[in-house]
């Protein structure tokens, strides 16, 4: 398992939506397919712009997948919602 943060930017009012997603039966079996979402901390700015997640992967290919819309079940959400991410692996000094 790696320690990855993820930082996304969601396009203007697309919050409710990504989050929708996020927590459908559908995007935790993806989610599932990623990382230990019992290890999963999220948190989002004030302005509901920008989200942030850290989390245990254990599939990197599928992370990307996830993010870049070569998955076929997140393509069409974060499409629509998703404006720019960065992935950054976390290393313990």
């Amino acid at each position: 398992m790696r320690d990855i943060l993820v930082v996304g930017t969601l396009k203007e009012g697309q919050f409710p939506k990504f989050m929708g997603f996020m927590k459908s039966d559908e995007g935790i079996a993806e989610r599932r397919k990623i990382a230990d979402l019992s290890k999963t901390i999220g948190t989002v700015t004030p302005d509901q712009r920008k989200v942030m997640f850290k989390i245990a992967v254990h599939n990197m290919d599928a992370l990307h997948a996830f993010l870049n819309g070569s998955n076929p079940v997140s393509k069409p959400v974060f499409d629509a919602v998703m404006e720019s991410y960065e992935i950054h692996e976390l290393n313990q000094l």
